[in-house]
């Protein structure tokens, strides 16, 4: 199988609670925590492990709090690649009102970058990569980094033989949008970025699937991959563009649904599948999480049941 790298520039150790109100003022006693990693390219790796799969971690871990990230990841196999960070590894907090359901997050900023842990992250990535790898770059980016340096880790990626997808969000997808060069294999965004990059409203999937078609002429990617929630994903590639539903399972908790489906389409094409299968497979996955309660992730047996359900099609006027 292809080899699957995922890197997490900003991960938290993500810490969770729940007490009986929520009020300012008085001591709030809460319920013993539970620690979980969080991250973007974790939670894809994470993914890849639940369906069967296998993918390479590559985290950039400081301080105890990042070595009990680190211990967290050994624990449920994920094969960790650490980078040494420039400061304590940040924590995040989500606290349960149990008299109302309402959940109240806390997220840090992370420890701020200098341009010399740039370039050894860079050094990193580029020794990590092998030859017709796939290189999976999510999540946020700390205090400190350019916006364009997603965009450079995916111009590395290629120059090393490797394959890079882009799941990112704000200042870095425009920079990555905005590239010529096809750096990237796969930039994969929701309606909501897409609509911000277009400027305009994309109402159905062909406005989707034309702006997505429009990235890939104008050579920000491979291949371009826009998330319509239930409505499933449209991608544009040399193939076409192509659409896959959702499949229609009841919703339990959407956070992870993203990263499982990153997670699933990365998966299926390290196993050979086309990139239209690959789409498909991916929204199974994505169907798959949002089943799951809290922050669980996609489950094998259920992306592989829904995948005939995630109906792919090419669509109309398609070249």
């Amino acid at each position: 199988m292809t080899d699957i790298l995922t890197i997490t520039l900003n991960p938290a150790l993500d810490l969770s609670c729940a007490a009986p109100s929520i009020s300012p003022g008085p001591k709030l006693r809460c319920t013993a925590p539970v620690a979980e990693p969080g991250g973007g390219g974790i939670n894809v790796a994470r993914a890849v492990s639940h369906l069967d799969g296998k993918a390479r971690a590559l985290v950039a871990l400081g301080g105890a709090t990042g070595a009990q990230l680190g211990d967290l990841l050994n624990a449920g196999g994920i094969e960790t690649v650490a980078f040494n960070a420039p400061g304590d590894t940040r924590q995040s907090l989500a606290v349960t009102d149990q008299s109302t359901g309402g959940q109240y997050r806390f997220v840090m900023p992370g420890p701020v970058w200098a341009q010399s842990d740039i370039d050894r992250l860079i050094n990193a990535v580029a020794a990590q990569t092998r030859p017709g790898g796939l290189v999976v770059i999510s999540g946020s980016m700390p205090p400190g980094c350019p916006a364009g340096l997603i965009a450079d880790l995916s111009r590395k990626t290629r120059d090393a033989g490797g394959r890079a997808i882009l799941d990112t969000s704000g200042e870095a997808l425009r920079m990555a949008a905005t590239q010529t060069d096809r750096a990237a294999f796969i930039l994969r965004m929701d309606s909501g970025e897409a609509e911000e990059l277009a400027g305009r409203p994309l109402p159905d999937r062909l406005d989707s699937a034309g702006l997505a078609r429009d990235l890939v002429t104008s050579g920000a990617a491979e291949a371009v991959v826009i998330a319509r929630g239930a409505d499933g994903s449209v991608m544009a590639c040399a193939d076409g563009r192509w659409h896959t539903m959702a499949a229609d399972v009841p919703v339990v908790s959407k956070v992870g649904a993203g990263d499982s489906f990153v997670g699933g389409m990365s998966l299926a094409l390290a196993r050979g599948d086309t990139l239209p299968d690959a789409l498909q497979f991916g929204a199974a996955a994505a169907s798959s999480a949002v089943m799951t309660p809290g922050t669980e992730l996609c489950r094998r047996e259920d992306a592989e049941r829904l995948r005939p359900l995630c109906h792919l099609t090419q669509l109309e006027g398609a070249t």
